[in-house]
C-alpha cells in the first residue's frame, strides 16, 4: 500500500513539474520576445540617427524634420480606454502566470514533502519489523501448521515449551531466552512460536528489547499431560470394582497407594 502511494505521489510530482517547467519555457520566450522588440526599437532608432553634423545642420535639419514630420493625431477616447484594456489584461495575464507558477511551486514542495514523510514512514515500519512478521508473510498457514524440526518429536517439544513458558506465568518469557534454553536455533524457534500462537497455545507479546523488535512468549493454554497419573496402581488394581472410601477396601487405607505417592515424593526430592 506505501509502495502505491508513493508511486501516485512521484506520479503528481513528475506531472506538477512538466507544468512548471511548461510555465518557465513560456516565460523564457515572453522575456526573449521582449528583448527582441526592443533591439529591434532601437535598431531602427540607431538607423534614423543621422551622422554628427555641425550645429546648424543639426539645427536645419531638426527644423526640416519638424516641418516634414506630421503631427500626431490625438488619440480618441475610445483608442484609449482600448490601450488601457490590453495594458490591464497583460498585466493581469502576467500576475496569473506568477500565481500559478506560485501555485505549482508549492504543490511541488508539499508533494516532496508528502513522499520524503511516506519514506520515513515506510523506514519507521520496516524498522519495528520482526523475523516472524516477515515469515507470516511468506509461509502459508498449512506451511506453519506443519511445520517440523528434523529428528524431533514435535508434540514432546510443544509441552516442554509450554512447561518452561509456564513457570514464568502472565509475565512470560523472551523468546530469544527460551530457544537458547531448549538448544533450538532462532529460525526454527520462530516458526515453532507461530505454530504454538495458531494452535492456540501461546500469545505473543511485541516488545521493544535493547534497541531490537522481539517477541514475548506468554502461556496461553497448558497442553493436557499424563504425567501426573503414570504408574498409579490404581489403573492396574486387581480389586478396584470393590474399592470405595467407606468400604474394606478404601484409597484411604491402601498401601499400594501410599508407596506410588512415597515414591514421587521421593523423585521430586532427589
Amino acid at each position: 500500500m506505501a509502495k502505491k502511494n508513493k508511486e501516485k505521489l512521484v506520479e503528481e510530482a513528475a506531472k506538477i513539474k512538466s507544468e512548471l517547467d511548461a510555465l518557465k519555457e513560456k516565460r523564457k520566450k515572453l522575456v526573449a520576445k521582449e528583448k527582441s522588440q526592443k533591439k529591434e526599437i532601437k535598431k531602427k532608432e540607431t538607423k534614423k540617427r543621422p551622422e554628427k553634423k555641425t550645429k546648424t545642420a543639426e539645427k536645419k535639419t531638426k527644423t526640416a524634420e519638424k516641418k516634414s514630420t506630421p503631427k500626431k493625431k490625438p488619440l480618441t477616447p475610445a483608442e484609449k480606454k482600448k490601450i488601457a484594456a490590453a495594458k490591464k489584461a497583460e498585466a493581469k495575464k502576467k500576475a496569473a502566470a506568477k500565481k500559478a507558477e506560485a501555485k505549482i511551486k508549492a504543490a511541488a514542495k508539499k508533494a516532496e514533502a508528502k513522499i520524503k514523510a511516506e519514506e520515513a514512514k515506510r523506514k519507521e515500519e520496516e524498522a519495528k519489523r520482526t523475523f516472524e512478521e516477515e515469515l507470516e508473510e511468506q509461509l502459508s498457514e498449512a506451511e506453519i501448521e506443519n511445520f517440523q524440526i528434523e529428528k524431533v518429536d514435535m508434540e514432546k517439544l510443544t509441552n516442554k515449551v509450554c512447561e518452561v513458558i509456564a513457570k514464568y506465568e502472565s509475565e512470560g518469557m523472551l523468546q530469544s531466552e527460551l530457544w537458547k534454553k531448549l538448544k533450538v536455533t532462532s529460525r526454527d524457534g520462530s516458526r515453532l512460536a507461530l505454530r504454538l500462537e495458531r494452535r492456540g497455545l501461546i500469545n505473543r507479546e511485541k516488545i521493544l528489547e535493547k534497541g531490537r523488535w522481539t517477541y514475548k512468549l506468554i502461556l496461553k493454554k497448558t497442553p493436557i499431560s499424563t504425567v501426573s497419573i503414570v504408574n498409579a496402581p490404581c489403573l492396574i488394581c486387581p480389586v478396584e470394582q470393590k474399592c470405595s472410601l467407606d468400604g474394606e477396601i478404601s484409597p484411604r487405607t491402601c498401601q499400594w497407594i501410599e508407596d506410588w505417592v512415597l515414591e514421587i515424593k521421593s523423585k521430586l526430592l532427589k
